[in-house]
């Protein structure tokens, strides 16, 4: 009995605080989140009841504090495509990287993408340089050496600093539809391996990835050779892997591999069981025809490849434009990668970049 009614009673408490949160979502949380809201409340009841200690507390509070500022920066310009760039902060502002990775940035505005850096100097700066302040974003790390702020983009609102590096990552790779990676160190070695994990294993949408270096550099082709050596012989990658970046000495070649790959793709998502591939604009028959012969064999599940118009399930997202939907095997991303290059390369019909 005594057993019982503790049930009882602890039923009743959570019923009684779980009608004090939605009191308090109807009041404070409103809008069409308020049922995320409403749980992320319950959540840090939880935590409380978990009796988490004081310095995890601060790390979650701190981390959802800054999360929430760069997402808030960001907001203003969310229908602008982003490049995020990365590479080395010791990069002398006279070595020919220094000027390649300027031109880079360069391109990109001029193409009306914006470029993101760690604010710092180097790569960071010349990337900054050649986009401009205008079309320029920062995300910084507090480090207690290295990372001083570039003054392109010091003082400027786009400039977010950042305590953790996870939070950090996070906006780099959520607000880019790109990434393009210069010779660096360690750091430019972690961001690289991350963004193509993130991609590889399909916990970020698939993006273009660029490599790139000044003419005649060595620092990418050996990093490929070492992959090719010790990662794809040794079975640890797989050959499709391989089609995840691009390798190049050439500005014009990777900002036209960026640019291109948005020519008529322009983003996913998963409804229910279906991979929807969001169209520009349609594409010819002979287009679906040619993408299921090639690749409906090895990266559907089931069923083919289909041109189709929005699902309900959308929730109204982009309405007026054509999809592909497929049953998608959510492994094989060099192989949708080649895909989406074939429908990319879809003559039917006008150009409507993106």
């Amino acid at each position: 009995m005594r057993n019982h009614t503790h049930t009882q009673t602890g039923t009743e408490r959570r019923s009684r605080r779980e009608e004090k949160i939605r009191e308090f979502a109807s009041e404070f949380l409103t809008g069409e989140n308020q049922d995320l809201y409403q749980e992320m409340l319950v959540t840090l009841c939880r935590l409380a009841r978990d009796g988490a200690q004081r310095g995890d507390v601060k790390l979650l509070h701190k981390a959802l504090a800054e999360l929430r500022y760069g997402l808030k920066v960001f907001a203003p310009y969310s229908e602008t495509r982003k490049i995020t760039m990365y590479g080395s902060s010791r990069t002398p502002e006279d070595a020919p990287d220094y000027k390649t990775a300027e031109e880079f940035g360069r391109r990109m505005s001029e193409a009306g993408w914006m470029v993101i850096t760690g604010a710092g100097h180097g790569i960071m700066k010349a990337g900054h340089g050649g986009a401009g302040r205008a079309a320029s974003f920062g995300v910084a790390i507090r480090l207690p050496f290295e990372q001083e702020t570039n003054e392109i983009i010091a003082e400027d609102s786009k400039l977010v600093n950042f305590r953790y590096f996870f939070t950090r990552k996070l906006m780099f790779m959520k607000e880019a539809s790109a990434v393009t990676l210069f010779p660096g160190g360690f750091g430019t070695q972690d961001e690289c391996f991350e963004a193509l994990t993130l991609v590889q294993t399909g916990k970020t949408p698939l993006i273009p990835i660029v490599m790139c270096e000044r003419p005649g550099g060595t620092y990418w082709p050996q990093w490929r050779a070492y992959v090719a050596a010790e990662l794809l012989r040794t079975g640890m990658i797989s050959e499709q892997d391989m089609d995840l970046f691009y390798i190049t000495d050439d500005v014009e070649k990777g900002v036209a591999n960026v640019v291109q790959f948005y020519r008529i793709y322009h983003s996913s998502r998963y409804v229910g069981d279906d991979l929807v591939l969001r169209l520009q604009r349609p594409v010819s028959n002979e287009t679906i025809q040619r993408i299921n012969d090639e690749f409906a064999g090895d990266i559907l599940t089931s069923g083919k490849i289909e041109q189709c118009d929005i699902l309900p399930a959308e929730r109204g997202e982009y309405p007026h434009m054509p999809r592909l939907k497929m049953h998608f095997d959510k492994k094989s991303f060099g192989r949708l990668r080649r895909l989406i290059d074939i429908v990319n390369n879809d003559d039917s019909g006008p150009d409507d970049d993106g």
